[in-house]
């Protein structure tokens, strides 16, 4: 069995825990984390499993990484630290691990990366033997693999467009929220992630990779944004209030110029409410939350993918098949050289003795 560790124990982390747990070739030796409160328990307790597992958290990394593992899952945030998850994720490569992770955006398409992103992990896999592979939690499958599996069902393909609608009041993580898409926030605020070009960094290194698997030359890649307001408060389970003229919407789009046209586009449409832009898409059930794939062409193709976990939460469950994506690569990483992998490298592989295997 492969020995792994899982780096990071919020959102993800939890999820990564499981995944790891219930992979036959995978062995769970190691949870890092940053909270002290956490030191000391049980990976169970931190992943949500009913039982215990043996394996207790620890923030002593060098420790961590000086046994070695093989396999690391970084779940770790890299939205407002950028630059220590890249000190971390060539930190483990460096180590001769198998690192999948999906911390940086940059790196999904790593062939178009900034050299400040990709040199520093190719030098890592240079000196430690290591690999690594980023994919997102969009989910990064939703953007890649599955609109190009689609596309390849069709006579003819006019426009592929990818979407993500999402309800932001399922979520834990009042920092990219509140301040990375600005929920909550006066309209006059100005989101980080909705500045000019940052959609492109995020989203862009997927709209890419479709057109470098598709054989099309972009003319461009352009952004487009929406906001709207709340008209009344709303009171979250997890993040608390957000008050009624503040921010309570977002749609933006990455569009992939072909020929003057947008043919490939991510979409995105986040609310704090479902209330909140009504005449937006929405889950076709009125859920939290859908992936959608649409491809434009003859015959048109439409298919909506939902994913609970945590009961009929599906934030979670778009994270769990984003971490399913990443923790089911592991094993193949393994047995593939060094280096530095993206999702058209990797492919996306069945359930191998993992069919009716109950979780621990």
């Amino acid at each position: 069995m492969i020995p792994t560790v899982v780096w990071g124990t919020g959102n993800v982390g939890r999820l990564a825990i499981r995944a790891v747990e219930a992979h036959p070739a995978l062995r769970l030796t190691a949870v890092i984390v940053h909270d002290p409160a956490k030191v000391g328990r049980d990976a169970g307790e931190l992943g949500g499993l009913d039982q215990r597992v043996g394996v207790t958290a620890t923030d002593d990394v060098e420790a961590v990484l000086a046994a070695r593992p093989r396999a690391v899952v970084y779940a770790a945030s890299g939205d407002i630290r950028p630059d220590e998850a890249l000190a971390d994720l060539t930190r483990a490569v460096r180590a001769g691990a198998v690192v999948v992770s999906p911390a940086l955006y940059p790196l999904y398409d790593h062939r178009s990366a900034p050299p400040e992103f990709r040199d520093p992990v190719l030098a890592a896999v240079a000196e430690g033997g290591g690999s690594l592979f980023a994919s997102g939690v969009d989910p990064g499958w939703g953007n890649d693999v599955l609109p190009l599996l689609l596309s390849g069902l069709g006579t003819t393909v006019d426009a592929i467009r990818c979407q993500e609608i999402f309800d932001y009041s399922t979520y834990d993580q009042p920092g990219s929220v509140r301040d990375l898409v600005g929920m909550g926030h006066p309209m006059d605020y100005q989101p980080v992630m909705l500045l000019p070009s940052v959609p492109t960094m995020v989203w862009g290194g997927q709209i890419r990779m479709m057109a470098r698997a598709l054989g099309v030359e972009l003319d461009e890649i352009r952004e487009t944004v929406d906001r709207r307001p709340l008209d009344t408060t709303v009171t979250t389970r997890t993040m608390g209030a957000f008050e009624a003229g503040t921010q309570g919407a977002v749609r933006f789009e990455v569009q992939g110029i072909v020929e003057g046209e947008p043919r490939l586009v991510i979409e995105h449409v986040t609310r704090i409410h479902a209330s909140c832009a009504p005449d937006w898409p929405s889950p076709p059930d009125g859920g939290d939350g859908a992936h959608r794939v649409v491809i434009e062409g003859r015959p048109r193709i439409e298919v909506t993918v939902e994913a609970t976990d945590e009961g009929d939460n599906r934030s979670a469950g778009g994270n769990a098949t984003a971490v399913g994506r990443l923790v089911g690569a592991i094993d193949w990483l393994v047995e593939a050289e060094p280096g530095l992998y993206d999702a058209l490298d990797v492919p996306l592989r069945p359930a191998v003795g993992r069919l009716g295997r109950k979780q621990p």
